[in-house]
Parts: structure tokens; C-alpha cells; sequence
């Protein structure tokens, strides 16, 4: 249980310490549409005419977190960037009358093996992704997703490879096992949950209300090996060389599992996307995207 609220902490502190992200906050008017029963908000960035982006953010941050700097130059290199808040995120619909689920017990019925419910999975979350595209009428886009949004990512690139140009997955993970735990280098920065200033963290785009149901929804989802093993589409996985969250061996494991793939390690960047290096991370990904239309 000591393990587990260290995790979750660990997780709280990455996102909302982060000072990379805050500095581009996109700031411009969401649209919301109802889908698979649940309103989500979503933007968009560029000419209609031009590929398709489909970006997905991380637990508990909206589309804002993203930041102008990648965004438009996505936009300049002849992309239109597709934003959206997950469910219980941003502008999307809070999910408030889902519970509240206790973490400490999904947890532990995770670690026996013991199945177990969640408000709504990462498959739900990727059907969210979809219906957007259908609902925008774009019949194939880039997938990038960020940390639980790669998660996202990988399982539309897996159960809809007819919707997935190329995937992008950035500090993600399968969800293996075997992977390497969080470092405990950061232990002394951490706080208690109950401490996190909720209007605070929304300000920068992250919604701590929303970490329960979304981590329930990791713990559910467990060792995704087989369905990322099953991606058939152009993947390219950027991960920082001192990510202390998700470990570079899990970015290590994703990419070995889908035949192809291209990895990218990154000096310099933990799970995170600092400022110094973000352009050589945006300008491998527009690269990819080149060779893969």
C-alpha cells in the first residue's frame, strides 16, 4: 500500500511540477460534441485539406498541456492538429457521478490478479478518440499520445489500424510486469494528495478529480503486451533517457514489440517534453510522419 501511494504520488507531482508545459498553454475556444454518451470537447489547428494529427494527452491533463510550440509546428509543417480533453478532463464532461474509486483496493485486486470494475477503460477512451474522427468526418490520421494518451493511442492503432496512418507513442508504456518501477530519487518531494491545490493544477491544465477513475482505468487495462504486439502500422516511440515515472526500458519494451518500429531516446528529458528539447523531438515526429504518407 506504502508502494502504491508513492505511485500515485509520484504520478501527481510529474505533471503538475511541470514548468515545460505551462509556458505554451493553447488558449483558444473548445467545441463540444456528444460521444459514445459522454460530452467531450475537442479543437482543432490548421487547414481541413491537410493530413490529419489526432493528439491525446495524459492522465488527468487536457489538450492544453500540449502546449502552442508543437501544436503550430505541426500546423506550419502542413498538418491539422486535432485536439480533444478526455473524458473527465478539461472542457469534457466530468464524470463525477461515476465515483470516486478507492485506489488502494483496485490496486491490490490488480496485484492478486483479481478482475474488478472501472468507471470507463482505456478501450473507452479510445473510443472517444474515433467517434471524434468520425464526427469530424477524417478517415485516417497520425495518432500521437503522451504517457497514458500513448497508452490510448497504441490501442486505437491496434483496433483500428483502417483509422491510423502512422502512430506516435511518447514516455508510454505496455504495462508489462517486468518493467522497471518508478525511481525513488524524487521521494523526498513528495507531498500528500490531499495537499494538491485543485484550482491550481486546472489553471495548468491537469484535473486531479479525474486521477482515480483514469488510474483505475490503467490498473484495469494491466499488461497490454498483446495488444500492442498486434500493431501493424508505422510506429515511432520517443522516450527521455531520465524518465523516473515510466522508465526508458518501457518505451525499450513497446517499441520491440511492434515489428518496425522506430525508438528514439532523448538526453535531457524525463517524462516530460522540456523546452531544449522538444524541437528535435517535434522535428523527428514531422519527419516520421513524411515517410509515412
Amino acid at each position: 500500500m506504502k508502494h502504491m501511494k508513492k505511485y500515485i504520488l509520484t504520478i501527481v507531482l510529474s505533471f503538475i511540477t511541470l514548468n515545460t508545459f505551462s509556458e505554451y498553454v493553447v488558449d483558444q475556444e473548445t467545441i463540444s460534441v456528444d460521444l459514445n454518451g459522454v460530452s467531450i470537447a475537442y479543437t482543432t489547428a490548421g487547414n481541413q485539406e491537410d493530413p490529419a494529427v489526432l493528439m491525446i494527452m495524459g492522465l488527468m491533463a487536457s489538450h492544453k498541456v500540449w502546449g502552442e510550440e508543437i501544436v503550430n509546428s505541426l500546423v506550419n509543417s502542413g498538418y491539422r492538429v486535432i485536439l480533444f480533453d478526455n473524458r473527465d478532463t478539461g472542457d469534457s464532461e466530468k464524470l463525477d457521478r461515476l465515483g470516486k474509486p478507492n485506489l488502494y483496493w483496485k490496486f491490490f485486486l490488480n496485484s492478486i490478479g483479481f478482475n474488478f470494475s472501472a468507471p470507463y477503460t482505456l478501450l473507452d477512451m479510445a473510443d472517444d478518440g474515433v467517434a471524434l474522427l468520425d464526427h469530424l468526418q477524417v478517415d485516417q490520421a497520425h495518432i500521437v499520445g503522451a504517457s497514458m494518451g500513448g497508452m490510448i493511442a497504441q490501442i486505437i492503432a491496434s483496433n483500428y489500424p483502417e483509422k491510423t496512418n502512422s502512430l506516435v507513442s511518447i514516455m508510454s508504456s505496455t504495462g508489462a510486469p517486468h518493467l522497471s518501477q518508478m525511481s525513488d530519487s524524487n521521494e523526498e518531494n513528495f507531498r500528500n494528495v490531499e495537499d494538491i491545490d485543485v484550482a491550481g493544477a486546472e489553471a495548468y491544465g491537469f484535473f486531479p478529480d479525474a486521477m482515480p477513475r483514469q488510474l483505475t482505468a490503467i490498473f484495469k487495462a494491466g499488461d497490454r503486451s498483446n495488444i500492442v504486439r498486434e500493431i501493424a502500422i508505422p510506429t515511432l516511440v520517443q522516450h527521455g533517457e531520465n524518465d523516473t515515472l515510466l522508465p526508458v526500458d518501457h518505451g525499450e519494451h513497446t517499441a520491440e514489440l511492434i515489428k518496425g518500429s522506430q525508438f528514439k531516446v532523448y538526453k535531457d528529458m524525463g517524462h516530460n517534453l522540456p523546452p531544449e528539447v522538444l524541437p528535435l523531438v517535434i522535428k523527428d515526429m514531422v519527419r516520421f510522419f513524411k515517410d509515412n504518407e
